[in-house]
């Protein structure tokens, strides 16, 4: 086995002042590792897929000490994980329908997240489920139930109350104060609940991909595997169509709703959430998000989620979707004919199609066990447990599959375990539960740091080496778009550091400007520009 590297600490991942040290990636990196890669000597663990459960292998593995090579077709969170609700759940959903294991997972990698290893991404995002005249007291009094037993796995999962605070019940005044678009005829009050929020998916899975890097895996985007075997995998760089091989002890799949398509026996149901992006003007000032109880369902709602960029999120529909798997999902107008008849369902004044001005969707690789059927128990998607799988193929490719955003790092941990198990890796336990990812800090350290709050949120203690950055040079201090909070900055660090490849990667995931199609095209041109000023800078 290749010598374990060294374990670097937080500091050695962002190295002082927030500036990045061993976790930096870029085009230079990736060329150079990817030329060791390829042809060269075995590696540990392969891992192939890098949204947040590929990225999570590829930290924890390399954690251990293992080395480690991570390869995804595409970019950093260009799957399931750039297409979240946002929220970090703490499991209550679970508890309904008696899933008692999962909803505590759930609520201890929340945890996990907010408290230790991700504070600067993840906080505390309140809710008010408004009590209009469609929700009768026998569903509030179900709700208010749940979100009472939601606040125990809170305390089983020893989440402190200083990180969210306790539900309770809001007046009437009150309820319109957090959420003044909501119709006041007949509105009783609300119930205010808690639950995790992230700064931005795919910016934990940058996160977690760069953390993974600074403990010395590889990680190689644009890299398609073609066909994997136990022994490793022939990949082909999609930069320059050059096939190759590599060689690995073991080989993780963790490509999501893909991984049937490069196991045998592996069976995926997706199902799809689809979300609507609104301006935040559209909706007036939204102090918290809001649950919408679906007419006719006892646990389903929809959720209206401001996102303090000038938009505003509403989903989630769940949906089970057939035939083949594309690379982004198309957004049905059947969706979000829904979703604006749920949401008008609460509002004084109904969003109208032509307020929508992005939609986008996510399909979510639900394990598919065989159970059920058109008419059985398992024919919705809805119904479909949300615990993940690890499947070890009789030729020992190792396949994890199902779960979601939330339990990640527990996905990540498990496949892992199952890799050092099935092939003799010399590896310890898994550290990750208590490794801070890149940029976090104690929330006392955070707050403390001399950069915009915004860029704190999202950059973490790396945010005043991005500001530093629009102090040097005043064209970088200014906003990507005309009402978008991005600078052009933010784009130059993204190249830099986080391995953007390419105006797609800027305006997709390391920003998520490319979810309204009008303001990604405005952007295009600045994003191009910072493209080539980094790269030329260099």
């Amino acid at each position: 086995m290749s010598p374990a590297p060294s374990r670097p600490g937080p500091a050695d991942c962002a190295g002082p002042s927030g500036s990045p040290a061993r976790s930096s990636l870029s085009a230079a990196r990736r060329a150079r590792e990817l030329a060791l890669t390829v042809g060269g000597p075995a590696v540990d663990v392969l891992v192939v897929g890098l949204g947040a459960t590929g990225a999570g292998v590829a930290l924890d593995a390399a954690a251990r000490g293992l080395s480690v090579a991570a390869v995804d077709a595409h970019d950093l969170a260009f799957g399931t994980s750039r297409w979240s609700s946002k929220l970090v759940h703490g499991g209550l959903r679970y508890l309904a329908s008696a899933q008692l294991d999962v909803a505590h997972e759930s609520a201890v990698e929340r945890g996990v997240l907010m408290e230790r290893t991700a504070p600067h991404l993840v906080g505390a995002q309140p809710f008010v489920l408004p009590l209009t005249p469609l929700v009768s007291r026998r569903q509030a009094a179900l709700a208010w139930a749940g979100f009472r037993a939601g606040d125990g796995l809170r305390l089983a999962a020893r989440t402190a109350r200083a990180t969210l605070p306790a539900p309770r019940r809001t007046s009437a005044v009150e309820t319109r104060h957090l959420a003044p678009a909501l119709r006041g005829a007949g509105l009783r009050g609300g119930l205010l609940s808690w639950d995790g929020r992230l700064s931005d998916d795919a910016r934990l899975v940058t996160a977690v991909a760069r953390t993974a890097a600074a403990h010395g895996a590889r990680i190689l985007t644009r890299v398609r595997a073609l066909e994997l075997t136990a022994s490793g995998a022939r990949v082909r760089d999609r930069l320059t169509g050059e096939e190759g091989e590599i060689r690995a002890r073991s080989v993780i799949n963790a490509s999501g709703v893909w991984a049937g398509g490069l196991v045998d026996g592996v069976r995926i149901r997706p199902s799809r959430g689809t979300h609507l992006v609104l301006r935040a003007a559209r909706l007036g000032p939204l102090p918290a998000g809001l649950h919408i109880p679906v007419p006719g369902e006892t646990n389903r709602f929809v959720l209206v989620l401001p996102q303090g960029d000038g938009r505003v999120y509403v989903g989630l529909t769940d949906e089970p979707v057939d035939g083949g798997i594309p690379d982004v999902p198309e957004v049905p107008e059947t969706d979000i004919g829904f979703l604006l008849d749920v949401l008008g369902s609460a509002l004084e004044t109904p969003v109208r199609r032509e307020d929508v001005v992005g939609a986008f969707a996510g399909l979510r690789p639900l394990l598919d066990t065989g159970s059920g059927g058109p008419s059985g128990a398992a024919s919705r998607t809805a119904d479909i447990s949300r615990r993940h799988a690890v499947l070890t193929s009789p030729e020992g490719v190792v396949t994890v599959v199902g779960g979601k955003l939330t339990t990640y790092r527990r996905m990540a941990e498990d496949a892992v375990d199952a890799a050092v198990r099935t092939r003799g890796l010399a590896a310890g336990p898994s550290p990750t539960a208590a490794l801070p990812l890149v940029g976090a800090a104690s929330p006392r350290a955070l707050a403390a740091l001399p950069a915009p709050r915004r860029l704190v949120r999202r950059y973490g203690t790396e945010a005043p080496a991005v500001h530093a950055l629009g102090a040097a040079d005043p064209e970088l201090r200014e906003p990507v778009l005309e009402g978008h909070p991005v600078t052009r900055a933010e784009l130059v660090w993204a190249v830099r550091h986080e391995g953007a490849l390419d105006e797609s990667d800027l305006l997709d995931r390391r920003t998520r400007i490319g979810l309204v199609p009008a303001d990604r095209a405005a952007a295009l041109p600045a994003a191009r520009n910072a493209m080539g000023q980094a790269l030329g800078s260099r």
